[in-house]
């Protein structure tokens, strides 16, 4: 090839470095190229250019934990975990913009949906959904669940979507491997049947049209299953997996990527623990 030449493009790095130590667990990708990631050691959150792996922590963190998040415009909601709150936080700056406690009770406010009605925030250890506003004004609805969902030991309600028709939530209860649509006007649950396929240890979902990926975060792959028109049932179409994979936690896409942070459940944590983020190809 001659010098003058132009040099081929550069190409996305398919993995990125998070800071030693972090102990991802959330992430959300957009608006553009850009994807955050959460602490679940301090509540920091981690802004990346996927387009060249580099990134910073824009937030600090409260000292709780900051878990399942998801971005409208400039706006980044989160999940609070054991702190039994959600923060929305501005993308650029890091500030936050809104706190909500949710609970007092002992908790574990896992992930959140946006749907048209305000942002949906689980409780893997009560059964009930918390919704803010997901713009203007308003306090937190605190929704019981009811209907087939059956709580236990151990995560119960875990990663969360709003499904197609804007008032069903679909939900994954990681101990179990159920799938459940909720209405979000009653918290009435009913289970999709997944024609004897186990979402166990089901953690962030992903949905797109009819297909929902779901994240098996210590079986180290990603269902993808196949929804009927009101999700009443499923199909397991296929796994996804990946050698890099090192206990992903949650899944979202930027182009044609999908994109998961290992967040090594199995590796004691130190200040030192190298931690990374992996795309791939559906």
């Amino acid at each position: 090839m001659g010098a003058s030449a132009e040099a081929a493009p550069r190409r996305a790095p398919d993995r990125i470095a998070l800071p030693d130590g972090f102990q991802p667990e959330g992430i959300a990708t957009g608006p553009g190229p850009v994807a955050f990631f959460g602490s679940r050691a301090t509540g920091a959150i981690y802004r990346a250019d996927l387009r060249t792996g580099k990134g910073k922590v824009i937030s600090e963190g409260p000292g709780t934990p900051s878990l399942g998040m998801k971005t409208l415009g400039s706006r980044l909601f989160v999940a609070g975990g054991s702190g039994g709150d959600a923060r929305v936080v501005d993308t650029r700056s890091g500030a936050v913009l809104k706190s909500y406690t949710l609970t007092t009770r002992a908790s574990f406010v896992n992930d959140v949906a946006l749907s048209r009605d305000g942002a949906w925030f689980t409780d893997s250890t009560n059964p009930v959904l918390y919704r803010v506003p997901a713009k203007g004004r308003g306090g937190v609805k605190t929704l019981p669940l009811s209907g087939d969902i059956v709580y236990g030991e151990g995560i119960n309600a875990n990663g969360i979507v709003a499904g197609r028709d804007g008032r069903t939530l679909l939900i994954v209860q990681s101990n179990t491997g159920k799938l459940f649509r909720v209405d979000s006007r009653t918290g009435v649950t009913k289970e999709v049947d997944l024609h004897g396929e186990s979402l166990v240890n089901g953690d962030g979902l992903l949905l797109e049209g009819s297909t929902l990926y779901a994240v098996q975060n210590r079986l180290n792959s990603v269902a993808v299953v196949r929804l009927n028109k009101h999700a009443t049932e499923g199909r397991v179409v296929k796994r996804l997996t990946d050698p890099r994979f090192d206990v992903p936690t949650t899944i979202a896409r930027s182009g044609s990527r999908l994109y998961l942070p290992n967040a090594r459940f199995s590796t004691p944590p130190t200040p030192e623990t190298a931690y990374d983020v992996i795309a791939i190809r559906p």
